[in-house]
C-alpha cells in the first residue's frame, strides 16, 4: 500500500476530522477557522489523519494530531507534526504550545517540555483552548501543556 498523500485540509474534510478528533477523546472544533494551518493525510481520497497550528503572532498552539488507528506506528503522526512545525518556523514563530493527554513522549521528540498554563504568553491566552481549560478544571487537570522554543 502506498503512503497516504498530505495535504491542506479542505472544507469537504471537516466532519471526517471532527469524527477522527472525537474517536480519540480530543476536541473536535474550531477546525474551520484554522483550515489555511491544518493538514490531512489522504488516503485514495479518505481521510485518515490530521494535524493544525493556530497561530497567535509570535507563538502558535500544536493541536488536533491525529491518525486513524491502521495507520499507528507507520510514522504518519510524525509527518503531520513535523509539517506543521515547518509551517511555525516558516511563519517565524518563536513558541508553539500544546496540550496532551498521553502524548508527552510523542512531542518530547520534538523538543517540547512541560509547562505550566501560567508560562503561556498572553497571545496564546487568548486561544480556545487555553480560554476552555482555565473554566474546566477538572479536563485540565487531567492534561500536560508542553512548550517548544523554535529554531529558526
Amino acid at each position: 500500500m502506498s503512503e497516504p498523500v498530505l495535504r491542506l485540509a479542505e472544507p469537504g474534510d471537516i466532519p471526517t476530522i471532527e469524527k477522527l478528533l472525537a474517536a480519540e477523546w480530543l476536541p473536535p472544533m474550531m477546525i474551520a477557522e484554522f483550515l489555511p494551518t491544518f493538514w490531512v493525510l489522504d488516503e485514495g481520497g479518505r481521510v485518515v489523519g490530521g494535524a493544525g497550528l493556530e497561530v497567535y503572532g509570535p507563538a502558535a498552539v500544536l493541536r488536533s494530531v491525529v491518525v486513524d488507528p491502521s495507520l499507528r506506528g507507520t510514522r504518519q503522526g510524525h509527518r503531520l507534526a513535523e509539517t506543521a512545525l515547518a509551517e511555525a518556523r516558516r511563519q517565524k514563530v518563536q513558541r508553539v504550545y500544546l496540550f496532551t493527554m498521553s502524548a508527552m513522549p510523542f512531542f518530547a521528540r520534538y523538543g517540547f517540555r512541560p509547562c505550566t498554563m501560567e508560562d503561556f504568553e498572553p497571545s496564546v491566552r487568548e486561544s480556545w483552548q487555553y480560554r476552555g481549560l482555565s473554566e474546566m478544571p477538572e479536563i485540565r487537570n487531567r492534561l500536560t501543556p508542553m512548550r517548544l522554543d523554535v529554531d529558526q
